[in-house]
């Protein structure tokens, strides 16, 4: 019986050092536990709409009273063809879930960048907050509803998302549930501030 928290199949010597490691600091931090089946519903997140395969591999629950939250380990596929040659390749990334009381629609929440200001000027998509100028001017935030992405995006929500020192990351919101991300590799400091900001946010939203 393996001794690791995660499932080692397929995973080359390096691979298993980085999840196990991760695993290890996640533990540190939180209090883990392995879930029965859940299915996430994945496929709902455009986020994760461009790569050919979805394989959750591994799913840690982030457990803080009543409001638990996710640590997912996917595997991610790509296909490619090079010189007549077809070749899939897969990656591992960490991405932590949450499910909000409020029904958030459809959102996007993301650093904001020089492009995206200057796409604004043309076409003024994104939903600014008039009354937290530090969030808006930091973030770009994208919904289907406005009133319902209003209603849900609280002042103690923004400061959750505020207090993330990283600026990699990217949000996703389908009504109730939640997903953060930053498409890089599973190692420690990718996943725990993602952990971190799911447990804070599953105790407030």
């Amino acid at each position: 019986m393996s001794n690791f928290l995660f499932d080692t199949d397929g995973l080359e010597t390096a691979h298993v050092e980085s999840f196990d490691a991760t695993c290890k600091a996640l533990k540190d931090q939180h209090r883990v536990e392995i879930p029965g089946h859940i299915n996430f519903q994945l496929e709902q997140f455009d986020l994760l709409r461009g790569y050919s395969d979805v394989n959750t591999r591994d799913v840690f629950a982030l457990k803080n009273g009543g409001s638990d939250s996710y640590m997912l380990f996917l595997e991610l596929g790509t296909n490619s063809v090079n010189k007549g040659q077809f070749k899939h390749h897969s990656q591992y990334q960490p991405w932590a879930l949450a499910y909000l009381k409020q029904n958030f629609g459809r959102v996007i929440i993301r650093t904001e960048t020089f492009f995206d200001k200057l796409k604004e000027l043309v076409l003024p998509i994104e939903l600014d907050f008039k009354d937290d100028k530090p969030f808006s001017n930091r973030f770009y935030v994208l919904t289907d509803d406005r009133h319902k992405a209003e209603k849900a995006i609280t002042q103690q929500f923004r400061n959750a998302v505020m207090e993330i020192e990283e600026k990699d990351f990217i949000i996703e919101i389908v009504e109730h549930t939640l997903i953060i991300g930053n498409r890089k590799p599973i190692l420690p400091e990718h996943a725990c501030y993602l952990a971190d900001f799911v447990t804070k946010l599953a105790a407030i939203a």
